[in-house]
């Protein structure tokens, strides 16, 4: 039976889950906008998938200490809409004959600095919303939900746009924000402002507080370090894999969508199974071991041949990888959030996603640098041998268990 974590979670799920469908119902759609209806080159693309992020990480960088003393609901709800408006403008701009390449652009940059905001102010309330003891249930419920619309969505938008032209996804995604923030709204409750002395007015020297509270923090630190990296060289190695699987070897593109469509079912496996893990060996260890085991998959891609066999062989990698993440990111989410103060979790997130985005867009060029020089076989292997070395970034003690043991310790009294 599921267990209920309450009407407002529920509310703040069911945003999720649409805004998250729309998301991957509108997989690589503007790629695809700027490639077929704007006959954009691959260098315009490549730069599309890399400037969106790159600025609007930049962009984002003051939103976390803003966030940060602000009303949460209201700022996710000003996110949802203003991605709302940004993604809508892209069919109105289509079915006017206005669309440009620079629009996209925009709307990307756009996108991805309110995706920052929205991730921070929904994670700091979530915190403040749900008993500790429930967060690792609520992170698996949004895992799940993330890995399941990774297996619809995509199917489904390249359906939609199939019969209906290439910016139908897009108005899907746009709608989808639109109830996301209606859902958002239905929460109700009263939620307290923060508070906010004198001496936390905001200062510039405040936009590196994020960065300060993860790096002077002895579990943060690492588990940064380490996810960072390890979605970097991830995501650097997707367009790689497409040219070498669509260009090299062949593959047709429903091949391609299968090899990645397929294997998501792992990471909505793994998901189920993060709960029961850390109720039988840990939060800590199944966090470490999940860490150490996603590491070993990718280096497999190099390996790839054309035909049934390398099909299956991208199927099986992918598989393992998706499924070890599955486990780790809600069992990650949740002893982030338990790690950061509840005063900082906005900031804290806010750098975590910049940091991400930023690192995710300057790897994906490199490595198309690397590819141009070496190949895209070689630079995959690269990219799997040095994710290789990340378990080493993973925190080496528990301070979890370290902190509840000082709680929990007597007091002396002199």
């Amino acid at each position: 039976m599921r267990r209920s974590l309450g009407r407002q979670f529920e509310w703040l799920w069911a945003s999720f889950a649409v805004s998250t469908f729309g998301t991957w119902l509108a997989f690589d759609a503007f790629p695809l906008v700027a490639i077929l209806v704007l006959h954009a080159g691959a260098t315009q693309v490549s730069v599309l998938a890399a400037v969106g992020l790159a600025v609007g990480a930049v962009v984002a960088v003051p939103l976390g200490p803003w966030v940060e003393f602000h009303r949460k609901r209201p700022v996710m709800v000003a996110m949802d809409l203003t991605r709302f408006v940004a993604v809508a403008s892209v069919p109105a701009a289509y079915l006017l004959g206005w669309l440009t390449f620079a629009q996209l652009l925009v709307v990307s940059v756009v996108v991805a600095a309110a995706d920052i905001a929205f991730t921070a102010a929904s994670g700091s309330f979530l915190k403040t919303l749900l008993r500790r003891q429930d967060l690792l249930v609520a992170n698996g419920r949004f895992e799940s939900t993330t890995w399941t619309a990774s297996v619809l969505g995509p199917p489904i938008g390249g359906a939609a746009i199939g019969l209906f032209g290439p910016v139908v996804t897009v108005a899907g995604d746009a709608v989808s924000y639109l109830l996301s923030a209606l859902g958002i709204r239905a929460i109700g409750g009263r939620e307290q402002r923060p508070v906010r002395s004198d001496a936390q007015r905001l200062r510039a020297g405040d936009l590196l507080d994020g960065w300060r509270s993860i790096l002077s923090h002895p579990a943060l630190r690492p588990l940064f370090l380490n996810t960072i990296l390890n979605n970097g060289l991830i995501m650097a190695t997707a367009p790689l894999l497409a040219v070498l699987m669509l260009s090299d070897l062949g593959f047709t593109p429903w091949q391609y969508g299968l090899a990645f469509a397929a294997p998501c079912v792992g990471g909505l496996l793994g998901s189920r199974l993060a709960r029961p893990l850390v109720a039988r060996f840990g939060q800590y260890r199944v966090m470490l071991t999940a860490g150490v085991l996603r590491a070993f998959w990718l280096v497999g891609l190099a390996f790839i041949g054309p035909g049934l066999a390398g099909l299956v062989l991208v199927i099986a990698v992918e598989f393992g990888l998706i499924a070890c993440n599955g486990v780790f990111n809600p069992v990650f989410a949740t002893y982030r959030l338990e790690q950061t103060p509840t005063d900082r979790v906005a900031r804290t997130l806010s750098a975590w996603s910049i940091t991400s985005k930023a690192t995710i867009a300057a790897m994906t060029a490199l490595w198309g640098l690397l590819a141009a020089v070496t190949g895209p076989r070689v630079a995959i292997a690269v990219a799997g041998v040095l994710l290789l070395a990340t378990p080493l970034l993973l925190p080496r003690h528990d301070r979890a268990a370290h902190q509840e043991q000082e709680v929990a310790a007597p007091v002396e009294v002199g």
